[in-house]
């Protein structure tokens, strides 16, 4: 049943995300297309590198070796399937924060920064919130749609690539990666 609900609400965001990205002009579609272009990213090769503004002001960068293993998650305000894992994200970090980073990267160029604000609000996320008011972030990672979020490792290469997965499932990920 579980399965279900996920391909229907993957086919859901599939199906939004088209309407958007027909409707949204040189926003989206840009970053798809600026993907297009950029090698693919590779399992255990290093991440592409990037800095970007928080909602807290501060500058954060991704790429390189770090102290903690990295979670870099791509969603928007709009999108449902961000709604749904919203909530695990945050949990999952309170409980894991000692252990690993978690950024969020708003894809702002084709998001509202009131919307997202309220979102983050909204769930309560007590970990860096990125903007990628310029879309660079979103077109070096390949976004296609969100939500999307890389799992890196403290060398900073790339060990795995998911979407919305059930709780308990993500928490294996993360358990995975930290391991690693």
């Amino acid at each position: 049943m579980k399965k279900i609900a996920l391909l229907t609400a993957l086919a859901v965001v599939l199906v939004v995300l088209g309407v958007y990205q027909s409707n949204a002009g040189d926003g989206t579609a840009a970053i798809a297309q600026a993907s297009a272009s950029r090698p693919e990213l590779k399992h255990g090769l290093a991440v592409p590198s990037f800095s970007l503004k928080a909602m807290d002001g501060a500058d954060y960068h991704v790429g390189g070796p770090r102290d903690k293993p990295l979670i870099v998650n791509f969603w928007a305000s709009w999108c449902g399937p961000c709604h749904e894992e919203a909530p695990d994200l945050a949990q999952l970090y309170e409980r894991y924060k000692g252990e690993i980073d978690l950024y969020a990267v708003n894809v702002t160029k084709g998001d509202s920064l009131k919307d997202a604000r309220s979102f983050v609000k909204q769930y309560g996320y007590r970990f860096p919130v990125l903007l990628d008011s310029q879309g660079e972030a979103a077109a070096a990672y390949r976004i296609l749609f969100v939500p999307t979020s890389f799992l890196i490792d403290k060398h900073g290469n790339l060990r795995e690539i998911i979407h919305v997965l059930p709780r308990e499932e993500l928490e294996k990920r993360i358990q995975s990666l930290i391991e690693a």
